[in-house]
């Protein structure tokens, strides 16, 4: 399974070649559509629509997980107290990708420190 935080939903609405390229890559692999965590929504928006027009095109293709369940945030604060860092929006990413999912970021260290307490998830950087 393949999780996006922040940092993926926003290297991927660009719409750029690297962006395009990504994306094919990732529906090649049939890892497409990836899931989104709607606390990541949260991140990744301004309000504006004219801003968020490209993160919300995006969006559209992507599984958007609109509840977070009372396990998954425990496990998520678990991961937080293990880690000693992230926010608690990394760590719901995290703790979303398990078991053995990718995490698609631009916060290597953060969610890297996360995962190194999760169950197998692997960290991808954009």
């Amino acid at each position: 399974m393949l999780v996006l935080d922040s940092g993926g939903v926003s290297f991927l609405a660009k719409r750029n070649q690297d962006a395009v390229a990504a994306v094919r890559a990732l529906v090649r692999v049939g890892a497409w559509p990836p899931l989104v965590p709607s606390v990541v929504i949260a991140e990744s928006t301004t309000g504006r629509h004219r801003n968020d027009a490209a993160v919300n095109r995006l969006l559209k293709t992507c599984d958007v997980r609109e509840d977070l369940p009372a396990s998954l945030a425990r496990r998520a604060g678990e991961l937080r107290h293990l880690a000693q860092r992230g926010s608690a929006v990394d760590a719901v990413v995290v703790a979303s990708a398990e078991p053995g999912g990718v995490v698609l970021t631009g916060d290597v260290e953060d969610l890297g420190a996360l995962a190194s307490h999760s169950d197998a998830v692997r960290i991808e950087r954009v």
